[in-house]
């Protein structure tokens, strides 16, 4: 954290050329902030099979608890985006992390279903405060290199996301789930990083003001109708929904699915997860570099499309194929949000934290929505029959063809 605050001094001392350079200390303080958030986070469904088990829990409420945080962490993302793109609150990330920590507290105390419900609820607001905000900063941060500091960011968030269920399967399985309460130091570190990072953000108000004016300039270069904006945000949507959805079908229902068709342990199906969620980690942060040079279009391309064969063998495959299948699906997967995020913020320069919530919180929206639809589609039909039909939800991605190619408009 020195390096932070000795990083934020040479940036006040420097011309305004100089207050272009990447800061890298920022940026890796917000991929680790964003670790350790999404570890948190991951910890709700990496304890499912435990919760369903000990309330005697159906399918459709293993959903509903999805839904409550996704929900919770959805709604107020894009309202937080549009306030702090008017008025910045540096702090508003340390803030967030307080009530990811009274959320972890209260679900480890948890005695019923709905105790769960409002401690999940918790958590998803510290998540609606956290993503807007963090993303901003990485956008000032980046020193241009935009795709770069978004998949620097999400790696660390998906490396946490992936940690969930190899925490659950080291410590909450064995243990029981008031372990969890542990997890509060994580949460007091984070508020600790979170703070300090705020305390460069306050300093370097002037880079907000520097990117908005050259975004306004890209926007008149862009000379992109009103209508076709809005078609490409529409199409944008679109595709977080095909991707969203069908890791939601996986992050929620995997264990279940591999319990249920190959009879493996609890534990194992979570070492499977955790195997899916690493390759989603270990692929996020191609996105963006790639996109930086090639295009973000075409990044989108591959990312979501691209998996589209892998889905569709899925749910015809044994055990050793369904998770080296899986892997690969993550891998490929992963790179498309930054991608998708960077275009949009290209779209509507000017608009980084508004884009930011937006997409953050219709990201986590429809993956809660999704949760609880399957979930009662599972009880209905089968488990598998809800994989089935996921598997062809990559087809969305053909709608990318669709996009206008921003490239070639800047040059």
């Amino acid at each position: 954290m020195e390096k932070i605050e000795s990083q934020s001094a040479s940036t006040m001392a420097v011309p305004a050329a100089s207050a272009q350079q990447t800061v890298f200390p920022i940026l890796l303080a917000l991929s680790f902030s964003h670790l350790l958030n999404d570890t948190m986070q991951s910890l709700i469904p990496s304890i499912y099979p435990m919760v369903k088990d000990s309330f005697k829990l159906s399918f459709s409420q293993i959903g509903l608890i999805t839904f409550t945080f996704q929900i919770s962490a959805s709604v107020l993302q894009p309202v937080v985006g549009l306030y702090t793109d008017k008025k910045p609150q540096p702090y508003a990330l340390a803030i967030g992390m307080c009530f990811t920590l009274l959320g972890l507290v209260a679900l480890s105390l948890a005695t019923s279903f709905y105790l769960v419900l409002v401690s999940v609820a918790l958590i998803g607001v510290g998540s609606a405060i956290f993503h807007p905000e963090a993303s901003r900063i990485a956008h000032m941060a980046s020193g241009g290199r935009h795709g770069m500091a978004q998949s620097l960011f999400q790696v660390g968030g998906n490396a946490g996301s992936s940690l969930g269920p190899l925490l659950a399967a080291l410590i909450l399985l064995p243990y029981g789930r008031f372990q969890i309460i542990w997890f509060s130091l994580v949460a007091l570190l984070a508020i600790i990083i979170l703070s300090r990072v705020g305390g460069w953000y306050k300093n370097n108000m002037h880079r907000i003001k520097k990117k908005t004016a050259s975004a306004d300039s890209s926007s008149a270069t862009l000379q992109l109708t009103k209508g076709k904006v809005t078609l490409s945000i529409a199409i944008l949507l679109l595709l977080i929904f095909s991707k969203y959805i069908y890791m939601a079908s996986i992050s929620s229902y995997f264990t279940f699915y591999l319990i249920d068709k190959f009879g493996v342990s609890i534990q194992s199906s979570q070492m499977y997860l955790f195997a899916f969620l690493f390759a989603v980690a270990a692929g996020t942060f191609i996105g963006g570099p790639v996109g930086d040079r090639i295009g973000r279009k075409y990044v989108i391309w591959i990312s979501i499309l691209g998996v589209a064969p892998f889905a569709l063998a899925l749910p015809y495959v044994n055990l050793f194929w369904t998770c080296t299948l899986s892997i690969i699906i993550g891998l490929v997967l992963s790179s498309a949000f930054s991608a998708i995020l960077v275009y949009a913020q290209e779209l509507i320069p000017g608009k980084v934290g508004m884009i930011a919530g937006l997409f953050f919180g219709f990201a986590f929206g429809i993956a809660g929505i999704g949760s609880a639809i399957l979930g009662n589609l599972a009880d209905n039909t089968s488990i598998e029959y809800v994989f089935w039909v996921c598997s062809f939800l990559p087809l969305i991605g053909l709608l990318t063809g669709f996009l206008p190619n921003l490239e070639k408009r800047h040059q």
